[in-house]
């Protein structure tokens, strides 16, 4: 019984995505039907929640909506949703202080705020072999050490550097905190 209501949620959200995502884009049953190779009929089964696609048209169907088969099929997201500042996690470690910009995960994607303390730092964790890491000082003075080298930032400087190797995070400022965005853009893992 529970692998049917599972299958039954996955056509309503095929459904309701589908529809959803169509519209959004402003694209008639006709037209996205064109864009993805899927006759008409089949697709206005995807959308009354009648069809049981195969893995070729779910895929075309994502194509033509530009977006994953998981966010096709997954439980339909809202078109806004706001996060109260109490929702959003933080992670603190001794004189720093990391929080998520984007509160939903978006996979191989990591945005954060970071705060350093007067005079504080954080040693960062060495990231999947091939990440790529940005840093942008937005205000105070912070210097980031890796690879045996060290950089100073002001505010608006930017540094990227391979996020893969042993990197730690220091306000220059023994008086204000210091902040900057972090991107680490994790390399796909290799199975």
């Amino acid at each position: 019984m529970a692998t049917k209501r599972a299958s039954a949620d996955l056509q309503g959200n095929l459904a309701a995505n589908a529809r959803r995502l169509r519209e959004a884009r402003g694209l008639s049953q006709q037209r996205v039907s064109e864009l993805s190779g899927i006759p008409r009929p089949t697709w206005a089964s995807l959308e009354s929640g009648s069809a049981n696609p195969t893995l070729s048209v779910l895929s075309r169907a994502a194509a033509a909506l530009q977006v994953s088969i998981e966010e096709l099929i997954g439980a339909p997201r809202t078109a806004a949703r706001l996060f109260a500042a109490a929702e959003i996690p933080e992670r603190r470690r001794r004189g720093a202080k990391l929080r998520p910009l984007l509160p939903e995960t978006i996979p191989g994607l990591d945005i954060s705020r970071l705060e350093l303390e007067p005079a504080g730092q954080m040693i960062g964790v060495p990231h999947t072999p091939g990440t790529r890491e940005y840093l942008t000082c937005e205000r105070g003075r912070m210097e980031l050490a890796a690879s045996g080298e060290r950089w100073a930032l002001g505010p608006g400087d930017a540094l990227v550097f391979r996020g893969d190797q042993r990197h730690s995070y220091r306000n220059l400022d023994a008086k204000r905190t210091a902040v900057a965005i972090t991107v680490v853009c994790f390399a796909p893992s290799r199975s």
